[in-house]
């Protein structure tokens, strides 16, 4: 009895260098939260579709499911950062088509950037006399790394 052989596959994908650990971080050092997001705290998790050609360039991007307040916008600008090696299939220029999910998440910010505060004073006190000043305090608590 012969062994079925699995099927040779026609069109082979390539895979982001350094495999899914290398694109988490790629995404970690360059994901910058938007400011509405942050301001809203708003935490979720953004799918992006993308399509990348034989060069190994990303030329298409589109958003599968988003939370918005500008994240959708800030996964789509890293996805378009990704670069993946050249390769051509027996001679054959394919574009491919891949999806990623990006997450937003409040901890892991406050864990690579540390904490910043904003305190707003609308009076100040000058010679014994109230005054109508704005006064901005800043606080930045560093991460522990």
């Amino acid at each position: 009895m012969k062994k079925k052989r699995k099927p040779e596959q026609f069109i082979k994908t390539p895979a982001y260098p350094g495999g899914t650990e290398a694109m988490s971080k790629f995404i970690r050092e360059h994901l910058r939260y938007p400011e509405e997001a942050l301001e809203k705290k708003i935490e979720g998790t953004v799918q992006v579709a993308f399509s990348f050609n034989e060069n190994g360039r990303v030329i298409k991007t589109r958003i599968e499911h988003g939370i918005g307040h500008g994240c959708d916008e800030e996964a789509q600008r890293i996805v378009r950062l990704f670069r993946y090696p050249k390769m051509k299939n027996k001679g054959i220029r394919v574009t491919y088509h891949s999806k990623v999910n990006i997450h937003f998440r409040l901890k892991d910010l406050i864990a690579r950037q540390g904490v910043h505060y904003q305190y707003r004073s609308n009076s100040a006190e000058k010679d014994g006399k109230q005054e109508k000043t704005t006064l901005v305090y800043h606080y930045h608590i560093p991460s522990g790394k």
